[in-house]
């Protein structure tokens, strides 16, 4: 028995040992692989600057999920990144012209994509050429492509010009069917994100609202498209409506590109256009490696800094995720910034379609303590600053906009699933109870909500609601019934945000800091982010060290792909605790 026991505490020892001698050189050859990617190369004369941007695109680099199977090396950029950037090739002799080729853009938001196409319009009225090439160009890669000196398609290749839409499921019947009731509460006739367990189609006030940003979004989209091709908005409209994009020819006829041919035929537009010999060798150098090269110099010397707090993805309680607004993790983020002597102001970058009612409100609070602190909150709202989003904005001494972000939904609701038919009629599960008080069962599927249950349910909704309207009328200086006007769940743009108070001025990032500067009375100052986020190896140890579901989450985003968005929102309201200030939509793009 003894010998056993030995043998059996070796073999366990020497397991314990290869596993982590295993993990220790995986962790060394991704590790070296890393330290190889990070070398920086010094850009060479006569260079283009080669844009791809076929990955995600968060507002701060890294700050979003890793893919856990793909052993990425390099940084994922920001939006930001990606700006400075072309800002930065737009003044560098040594950058003569932009290779864009944005087939695989497709997950950016209309504000972010607004943001990038400015960046690309500057970058050639430095005198600078863009040369565009695709196989097949999305509706935000064309928007990018048509910027472009020329803009040239594949023989076989899709413009997918053909207008903006919205896909919304609805469950009711299927819940029906199985026998679950979803008990709603909601506050706001426009607060479309109870209809799907209440409704099998869009209310009339929804549609309405929907059809009203909608148009408003496309139409800034399309005199983008104008400028750019030289083709009137009606001609442009027309041409989505009869998809004239799916034929190279009609697009080509039609002015939505300027040539039809293959890939090397952009190569030689370049070498042209660099002066190169037929075959002779274009210097490309990527985005993510100009980053690199060029990251501009802080001055270190320069005391006074402002926080730029980058509050991206849904908002939820707790620690949070990359990518998403924990509670807990932004009040100290906030608490932080206005404890630090040297920093005089604060800029919340918001990018958030809301979330937790709670988590909004406790991250509200911590933005007021700073400003009575003395120091001015300024936000910059990217793609999305509505429900929870708009609920941490709605305090800021100044609020900025995109003329094509989606902002408002000043409504809160909960969802609470009645299974009860569910498991008595079709799995034949029966649940009975012994209680001390009306309430004391608390909330529970496998029993109907009790009418005074039911009744108390919604005084909560409409107080969170009510205190919604508060934190807007203080914050914004409107009477409370002005903002109820407003509110009721209503989504709105930038501009119609402008036109209505819920933001003073349209502009992106760099125009809030420098409001923010103007507010804290700075002259010279530097920037300070938060997060403060982690590598791209960080992340993907910890993913592969840390919990099951968050592996579990991993390989599911791996294997759905783009349809992920779809299933991560649903999967949301479906895990959502409380009450929510959510926005539930999402634009096809």
């Amino acid at each position: 028995m003894g010998q056993f026991l030995k043998f059996l505490l070796a073999s366990c020892l020497g397991l314990f040992i290869g596993f982590f001698l295993l993990m220790g050189i995986g962790a060394l050859v991704i590790g070296q692989a890393i330290s190889a990617s990070e070398k920086v190369k010094d850009v060479e004369a006569n260079s283009v600057l080669h844009l791809t941007l076929d990955r995600p695109i968060p507002e701060q680099t890294n700050n979003l999920e890793i893919d856990p199977f793909a052993f990425e090396t390099e940084s994922t950029l920001g939006l930001t990144a990606i700006v400075d950037a072309i800002d930065r090739a737009a003044e560098d002799d040594d950058i003569k012209g932009i290779f864009l080729e944005p087939e695989q853009l497709s997950a950016i938001g209309l504000a972010s994509s607004g943001v990038i196409r400015d960046a690309l319009v500057d970058f050639k009225k430095k005198g600078k050429f863009i040369i565009a090439y695709g196989d097949y160009y999305t509706q935000a890669g064309y928007y990018l492509a048509a910027t472009a000196d020329e803009v040239l398609l594949n023989p076989l290749g899709i413009v997918d010009l053909r207008g903006f839409s919205t896909q919304i499921p609805f469950f009711k019947d299927m819940l029906d069917r199985i026998g679950v009731n979803m008990q709603v509460y909601y506050a706001g006739k426009f607060k479309g994100a109870t209809e799907p367990y209440r409704l099998n189609e869009l209310s009339d006030a929804n549609r309405q609202q929907i059809r009203t940003y909608l148009d408003d979004v496309y139409n800034h989209f399309l005199m983008g498209l104008s400028d750019a091709r030289g083709l009137s908005v009606p001609e442009l409209r027309q041409s989505a409506n009869d998809y004239e994009g799916i034929d190279p020819n009609s697009a080509l006829s039609s002015g939505l590109v300027d040539v039809i041919d293959h890939r090397d035929a952009a190569l030689n537009r370049l070498r042209d256009r660099l002066g190169l010999e037929e075959d002779e060798d274009i210097k490309r150098v990527s985005l993510s490696a100009y980053a690199k090269a060029s990251k501009a110099d802080k001055d270190y010397s320069v005391k006074d800094k402002i926080a730029i707090i980058y509050a991206e993805g849904a908002i939820v309680d707790g620690n949070g995720t990359p990518g998403t607004i924990g509670d807990e993790q932004y009040v100290k983020y906030i608490k932080e910034a206005r404890k630090s002597d040297r920093i005089k102001a604060v800029v919340l970058r918001v990018n958030s379609p809301g979330g937790s009612a709670m988590a909004s409100e406790n991250i509200w609070k911590e933005i007021r303590l700073t400003q009575e602190a003395g120091k001015p909150v300024v936000v910059s709202m990217g793609d999305y600053a509505a429900s929870g989003g708009y609920y941490i904005s709605a305090a800021a001494d100044s609020i900025f906009a995109e003329p094509n972000t989606l902002t408002g939904s000043i409504g809160v609701f909960s969802l609470i699933p009645d299974a009860s038919d569910l498991m008595n009629e079709k799995l034949g599960i029966h649940f009975d109870t012994v209680k001390t008080g009306d309430f004391s069962l608390g909330i529970t599927p496998f029993f109907p909500m009790s009418p005074q249950g039911a009744r108390l349910m919604q005084i909560r909704t409409d107080s969170m609601y009510e205190t919604f309207l508060q934190r807007v009328s203080e914050g914004r200086g409107l009477p409370r019934d002005s903002v109820h006007a407003i509110a009721q769940g209503r989504v709105w743009t930038g501009n119609a945000g402008l036109k209505i108070g819920l933001v003073d001025a349209l502009g992106g990032l760099d125009r809030a800091i420098d409001a923010a500067a103007t507010l804290a009375e700075l002259d010279e100052y530097r920037t300070t982010d938060y997060p403060k986020v982690k590598d791209p190896f960080q992340q993907l140890m910890e993913q592969w060290l840390g919990e099951e579901n968050v592996r579990a989450q991993a390989m599911l985003k791996y294997q759905l792909g783009d349809q992920y968005k779809h299933y991560r929102l649903v999967k949301d309201l479906a895990e959502s605790k409380g009450v929510q200030a959510r926005m539930p939509y999402l634009l096809s793009y």
